[in-house]
C-alpha cells in the first residue's frame, strides 16, 4: 500500500493550501497534482520546469524572486537534498528567506505559514524525469 497523508482543513480561507500528499503528488484544494510546481497562497504555477534536482539552475530560483514571497519552502521530493549556495543567492540578497525541505514537510509548513497570513511559495519538487 502507498504511504499517504490526507490533511483537513478546519475552515477554507479562500487560499490555496495542501490537503493531501503522498508518492508522486500533491493535492491542493483537493486537486491532485503530479508534476513539479509552485504554490502561493492565490496562486498556483504549474508549470516549473525544473527537470531534476540535478538540473537546477539560477533562473529556476530567479524565477521564485520575481514571485515576491516572504519565504520559499523548497520541497526537494521524498529525500531532504540541499541546492548548491549559488542556485538561492539571489533570493538571500534580496531578503528572502529559503528553507529547503523534503516535500511532504514543504506542504505542511506551508499550511501553517499560510494560515498566519504569510506570503509563502512552496516550490516542490515532485517528478524528477
Amino acid at each position: 500500500m502507498e504511504p499517504y497523508l490526507k490533511l483537513h482543513l478546519s475552515a477554507y480561507s479562500g487560499q490555496n493550501m495542501f490537503t493531501g500528499y503522498g508518492t508522486g503528488y500533491v493535492m491542493v484544494n483537493q486537486v491532485r497534482y503530479e508534476n513539479n510546481l509552485i504554490v502561493l497562497p492565490d496562486r498556483i504555477i504549474e508549470d516549473w520546469d525544473v527537470e531534476s534536482f540535478e538540473r537546477l539552475a539560477p533562473e529556476h530560483f530567479d524565477f521564485l524572486l520575481s514571485l515576491q514571497p516572504e519565504m520559499v519552502l523548497f520541497g526537494t521530493g521524498a529525500t531532504l537534498r540541499f541546492p548548491h549556495p549559488k542556485l538561492t543567492r539571489m533570493l538571500i540578497e534580496s531578503h528572502i528567506g529559503i528553507e529547503v525541505m523534503d516535500t511532504s514537510a514543504a506542504c505542511r509548513t506551508y499550511n501553517i505559514l499560510t494560515d498566519e497570513g504569510r506570503r509563502v511559495a512552496a516550490a516542490l519538487l515532485i517528478k524528477n524525469l
